[in-house]
């Protein structure tokens, strides 16, 4: 049988702010596919450049201030994104892929009742009547398991908790039954109890569907969750990906491994009580990127090449995996 083909392939993707300080790269050389039904995570500290992708992808950069500089952005059946005009580009949101953002009061609108809204995104994407897609709109408030949809079709955004209106934004988000979402941080804001249902409920509307997903989170509790693969990514670059069980079993970036060992880990006894691992140092400023290995001045492993030359992602030489890739002289060999 061939390959299955991508549902996504971002390949060399550029993202610049230009400000008045500078331009920075928010987004530096990135490449990834994501396969049918498949989750793939994206991970790193805040500032690493994880929503700027997915902004990027949906083409939604703040303006005028963000530009895709280069690369691609390859949709099965809609080809490059980055070469739609807006026009174009405002078909394929919703329809094709679609986004949730991680806290949803700020995303709708708190003057129209939450079905409105939905009712509205059908609209755009179908050709329904008002009716017509009224009755959509409470089905989908019930695929999001919404007690009383109905009633629920009525209220304002103040009027749910935080996990219904975030199922709210789940429900219009699927309106178009799109091949791919891309979720940033959709579980950030909630509590824990809430943060389980609504991962569970995205899993099996995936299923259900039978789309792919996106998931950009800080926490590696839900990427053990929920992901097939992972990227991880630092100051504006991946410097890892793997599949989810070989990452865990095996970090091969430095970086990784400061994010795996900074989980806190109650049942382990420490000599020093109530304090956990944490990587020394902060992601640096996209205007003061260190020379050759950005994680250089925070890496604990680091040695000469690591500060004159920045690594290649690639498949690293020293180990047996097929399908990883690391950005790290670790393992590669330095060119002469």
């Amino acid at each position: 049988m061939a390959d299955p083909i991508p549902v996504l392939s971002v390949s060399g993707l550029k993202t610049r702010l230009f400000l008045k300080d500078g331009v920075l790269p928010a987004v530096d050389d990135v490449s990834f596919s994501v396969m049918p039904g498949e989750t793939l995570c994206i991970v790193g500290e805040s500032g690493c450049g994880k929503s700027m992708t997915a902004l990027s992808i949906m083409r939604l950069l703040p303006r005028p201030v963000g530009r895709i500089t280069g690369g691609s952005i390859m949709v099965d059946g809609v080809g490059d994104l980055a070469e739609l005009s807006e026009r174009q580009m405002r078909r394929v949101r919703g329809n094709h892929i679609s986004m949730i953002f991680q806290e949803p009061m700020t995303s709708l609108n708190p003057v129209f009742r939450v079905g409105y809204q939905i009712s509205e995104a059908i609209r755009v994407h179908h050709r329904v009547s008002a009716s017509e897609a009224r009755d959509r709109a409470i089905d989908m408030l019930e695929q999001v398991r919404i007690p009383l949809p109905a009633e629920r079709y009525r209220s304002f955004p103040h009027q749910l908790s935080g996990g219904m209106r975030q199922r709210v934004m789940i429900a219009m988000a699927l309106a178009g039954r799109p091949k791919l979402m891309l979720a940033d941080e959709p579980t950030t804001a909630l509590d824990v109890t809430i943060q389980a249902q609504i991962l569970k409920l995205m899993n099996e509307l995936k299923r259900e569907i039978g789309m792919s997903l996106v998931l950009i989170t800080h926490d590696l509790g839900v990427v053990a969750k929920m992901a097939q693969r992972v990227l991880v990514m630092y100051a504006g670059v991946v410097v890892e990906e793997a599949d989810a069980n070989s990452l865990f079993a095996r970090p091969l970036h430095p970086y990784t491994q400061g994010l795996l060992r900074s989980i806190p880990r109650p049942a382990v006894r420490r000599e020093r009580k109530g304090e956990i691992d944490t990587i020394e140092g902060t992601v640096p400023a996209l205007t003061a990127l260190p020379t050759g290995c950005r994680f250089s001045d925070r890496c604990p492993m680091v040695h000469e090449p690591c500060r004159k030359l920045e690594p290649p992602l690639a498949s690293p030489d020293d180990i047996a995996a097929p399908h990883r890739k690391v950005r790290c002289w670790l393992h590669a060999s330095p060119p002469q």
